[in-house]
């Protein structure tokens, strides 16, 4: 029975090598290509699909696919290239075939350190951080991290909800939320060591913590847009649809946009919860997502309101629109994420 089983064993390695050579035959180390896809956590039909990619783009290092975003760029550019020469971007398998590339663009993206790492310490917070602090028994208040030193942190004086008269901050327990840009939400505790209203730039001086919690990692890259866009509310997000609705809604203007969720400004204030349909153009798309307010920031000088909406889950043909602005597949320039 073992004899079998080895002999079974065998035979399938014999195939299996017979087959890469019909492929390609040893041109290219192609047996090494799958170790490494397999080691870079890729699975067999997944190296496969990559093989396939980097043969039709003639990448002379193909296994740079599993840790190059510049290679999978290259290579996302030239299939949409030979889709649209064909007029065959949008059918059904063409899309979904981007799909799976984005998938591994995604994938590539967010193995890179700087997702991975994060920091734990309050010392590795940059200058013109803006940070979000509570209190017992306050609201929520908005500062910018104005210096950072071993000793302290040097903060903007707090701006939210008036406070008592005679209130001092100094010796306040503050509950501290951050976003990192590229990397992830972060929360702390500190205590205000100093407070210096009466400078003419009013700064608070709070202590360091080395116990940051990360959280809410990022899911999807993010990059800026400013474009013209339309908000529309719906009743119910159950009604959310892609259809481009031709008048009516209020006017507004994007700030960012990624895969899963979307940033407008509009006018006057707003509050979280509220369903939306969001039409704007991307890089030539007509582009509609539904979604959810999950997140308001009000600029009162201004009298307007950033909406953070958090999209229902997209049309593969939006989606693939979206991150082909996202990655910048078709531009030669260095692009930057937020």
């Amino acid at each position: 029975m073992t004899w079998l089983i080895l002999g079974i064993v065998l035979l399938l390695a014999v195939i299996g090598v017979a087959v890469l050579i019909s492929r390609g035959g040893f041109r290219f180390p192609w047996v090494q290509f799958y170790v490494k896809g397999k080691e870079s956590g890729f699975s067999f039909k997944e190296v496969s699909l990559l093989r396939k990619v980097a043969q039709q783009n003639r990448l002379k290092n193909p296994a740079s696919l599993f840790w190059s975003e510049r290679a999978l760029d290259r290579c996302i550019r030239g299939t949409i290239t030979r889709f649209r020469a064909t007029n065959s971007e949008e059918t059904k398998e063409n899309s979904e075939f981007l799909q799976q590339l984005f998938g591994f663009r995604k994938r590539v993206e967010f193995n890179q350190p700087k997702y991975r790492l994060g920091i734990t310490s309050s010392r590795s917070i940059n200058a013109g951080q803006p940070l979000k602090i509570t209190f017992p028994g306050g609201g929520v208040y908005i500062a910018t991290v104005v210096e950072n030193i071993r000793r302290y942190l040097a903060i903007s004086y707090p701006k939210g909800k008036t406070l008592p008269m005679g209130f001092s901050w100094k010796g306040q327990t503050l509950r501290i939320y951050f976003w990192r840009p590229e990397d992830a939400g972060y929360y702390f505790e500190s205590k205000v060591v100093g407070d210096y209203m009466d400078r003419k730039f009013p700064i608070l001086h709070i202590s360091h913590s080395d116990n940051l919690v990360r959280s809410q990692k990022r899911g999807s890259v993010r990059r800026e847009i400013k474009k013209p866009a339309t908000l529309l509310p719906l009743q119910d997000i159950r009604n959310s649809n892609e259809d481009w609705e031709p008048v009516g809604g209020y006017r507004g203007r994007t700030m960012d946009i990624s895969e899963d969720g979307i940033a407008v400004m509009v006018g006057g204030k707003a509050k979280p919860g509220l369903p939306v349909k969001i039409q704007t153009e991307v890089a030539g798309h007509q582009i509609v997502m539904c979604g959810v307010v999950r997140g308001v920031t009000f600029r009162k000088k201004n009298n307007v309101s950033v909406l953070h909406i958090q999209s229902v889950p997209l049309s593969v043909k939006q989606r693939n629109a979206i991150l082909t602005y996202v990655y910048g597949i078709f531009e030669t320039s260095v692009r930057k994420y937020t």
